[in-house]
């Protein structure tokens, strides 16, 4: 019998971005390079295949003009001016990959050099465009960044669908340009199933790290930028039995939470369910939005079919735009809008994503359309649904209504998708829908969620993303690309004043206390370690650890930290369990039986044997782990 067991410990991603920032700082300040013999450091911070970093000197105060040029023709070229200053740094975004990209530099003193850059290679499983239809005239040199909705990666494709930037780790649910030109999404370290991360992030499109925000709850699908710069997060409290129920508001230097909402206040948690509400997971809100004019907040809740508005002081509920049947009958009369204008056109949404408020207050969002009803006895079939983007009028005074647009629901089954997706609103008439989560079995829509399906091992099975601008009723740009993608965002690869900001990245917030179990269950210890069979694997950084391992359905298990003061007992459930709501598939296993515990380091101290019990048996790993 083999009793490895596999341990592995990595600095935080942060730390070795510091690290490697300082070391190519330090060749800079020593070489004191002018441009003919500019530095050129392709992915300068780990992550970005695609990227470059230029370092070079002047004698004199200059500023910068950087082409990125087109592999076709001129009209490609992306173009961007930095300021005057004698110490340049310019960030290289967007090189084509298994090719090297012209990159011109013309000074506004008269130096100009042209440099042949080559990008690192991308993984093999990369999603590919699969067809695209745009112009240069409309969609110029932006990128349309796709987040994962499972193992795929954060990807930008051009208007031609060229992969034009990649992020080589996980980071996880949307990509929201910030007001200072940076990026913010979900961290890639798993802190929770099913998607639960430990935070978000903010980055520069070089792929350079400034903060990590932990949060005690984990984060999941959504967040959004206060005008003072603070930043909504959707979240949960672990300590109770609900999940996906509560939205924080984070410091935006120091990651503290500085409010809080609770739905579980304002709505039942056993009225008006949607076809993939349980108990545990009775909202399911998958996307946040502030509103200035209101000075309120929009929740989009998944399996109330329900997208709900907060009084942003109180918390108190002020409307509900949905389907009222099933909800109790005082809450439709107070809280619930009456369809008018041309009914035959009006349809609810159902499970759906991706709340916006339009300036004139309109609501928007993707109308996923799951079951298409409350009502089990009507549900439908996902070949014979829809999905769509869709835009309501409502009044508040009068508690109506209208439906004034809606793009999808005349391409049926071909642009169903059950889960993830968002639309954008760019200005009256011009808006984005991205139908992310689009899946086949056998020529038909499949029943099972894309985030389930595999197409290499599964035969007559396909999943893919569809992304759609329309403006004024035409449709301007439309792009496929293989695999499930959780949104879209169309972002230029430069930001006015862009620069690579140096310093180093922090972590901010914190993770919680993890619970421990009440008892250690009975069992004899051995000296014997753990076989291989159950693949156990420790990976350990700065603030946390990752427990991984494989255990027969329904087994008992317990994680067991041991010290010379105290024994930390971890419950690890090995119960079947199944998701209705899979909106990123990035931390699923291919074995059912292996499962994966985090394990926060606060509140630890000194050093802790790790052992496993399983069943009757107490089993050591031969690993210990240093906490400060």
């Amino acid at each position: 019998m083999d009793y490895k067991v596999r341990y592995t410990n990595e600095d935080h991603l942060i730390t070795r971005q510091n690290r490697a920032e300082k070391a190519f700082l330090a060749a800079f300040e020593k070489d004191k390079p002018e441009l003919e013999n500019a530095h050129v450091l392709i992915n300068p911070y780990l992550i970005n295949p695609l990227c470059a970093l230029l370092l070079f000197r002047s004698k004199t105060p200059a500023s910068a003009t950087l082409t990125v040029h087109g592999k076709r023709n001129s009209r490609e070229d992306i173009v961007h001016v930095f300021p005057q200053t004698t110490s340049h740094v310019l960030p290289v975004i967007g090189l084509y990959e298994g090719m090297s990209t012209r990159v011109t530099v013309s000074l506004s003193s008269g130096e100009s050099k042209t440099f042949a850059i080559a990008s690192q290679p991308l993984p093999e499983d990369v999603c590919r465009c699969r067809n695209i239809s745009t112009s240069m005239n409309y969609f110029g040199t932006n990128f349309m960044f796709l987040t994962p909705a499972g193992k795929n990666l954060p990807t930008a494709y051009d208007y031609m669908g060229d992969i034009r930037w990649l992020l080589t780790v996980n980071t996880m649910f949307d990509i929201k340009r910030l007001k200072n030109g940076n990026i913010m999404t979900g961290s890639h370290r798993f802190c929770y199933m099913p998607y639960n991360s430990t935070g978000l992030v903010e980055l520069n499109l070089l792929g350079k790290i400034y903060r990590e925000y932990r949060l005690p709850g984990c984060y999941h699908h959504d967040h959004f930028e206060m005008e003072d710069g603070n930043i909504l997060a959707l979240t949960q409290d672990f300590t109770r039995d609900t999940v996906e129920d509560m939205c924080v508001l984070l410091d935006r230097e120091t990651g503290n939470i500085l409010k809080t909402w609770d739905y579980r206040k304002v709505l039942p948690t056993d009225a008006a369910g949607s076809g993939s509400q349980d108990a545990h997971d009775w909202f399911h809100n998958n996307a946040v939005w502030y509103d200035r004019k209101t000075h309120s907040l929009s929740f989009s809740g998944r399996h109330q079919d329900a997208i709900i508005n907060l009084d942003f002081e109180t918390g108190e509920l002020r409307w509900i735009v949905g389907d009222p049947e099933g909800w109790p009958e005082a809450m439709q009369k107070k809280y619930f809008f009456k369809p008018v204008g041309d009914l035959s056109q009006f349809d609810w949404q159902y499970e759906q994503h991706a709340c916006v408020i339009c300036p004139d207050g309109d609501v928007m969002c993707f109308d996923n359309g799951q079951y298409r009803s409350k009502d089990k006895a009507k549900y439908i079939r996902n070949r014979d649904n829809f999905s769509r983007g869709v835009r309501f009028r409502i009044d508040t005074g009068k508690m109506e209504i209208e439906q004034v647009w809606q793009y999808g629901k005349e391409l049926g089954e071909a642009f169903f998708s059950p889960y993830i997706c968002n639309v954008e609103y760019y200005a009256e008439g011009h808006y984005l829908i991205h139908s992310g989560g689009i899946g086949w079995q056998d020529g038909y829509a499949s029943d099972m969620l894309g985030a389930f399906i595999n197409p290499k091992t599964m035969p007559g099975t396909d999943i893919c993303s569809k992304t759609v601008e329309q403006k004024d009723g035409v449709v301007m740009y439309s792009m496929e690309v293989d695999g499930n993608f959780y949104r879209a965002e169309k972002l230029a690869p430069y930001h006015d004043g862009d620069n690579a900001a140096f310093g180093a990245g922090k972590l901010v917030g914190r993770l919680e206390v993890t619970p421990t179990f009440d008892t250690i269950a009975e069992a004899s210890e051995t000296n014997t370690v753990i076989d291989s069979w159950h693949q156990i694997h420790i990976e350990e950084d700065e603030d946390r650890l990752v427990f991984h391992g494989r255990f027969e359905r329904g087994s008992l298990v317990q994680l067991l930290l041991q010290s010379d003061r105290e024994t930390r007992p971890y419950f690890i459930n090995t119960a079947a369990t199944w998701a209705l709501a899979m909106c990123s598939g990035a931390y699923l296993e291919n074995d059912e039986r292996v499962i994966k515990k985090n394990i926060s380091k606060e509140g630890l101290a000194g050093i802790y044997e790790i052992k496993v019990l399983v069943e009757d048996k107490i089993y050591k790993t031969g690993i210990s782990i240093c906490c400060p």
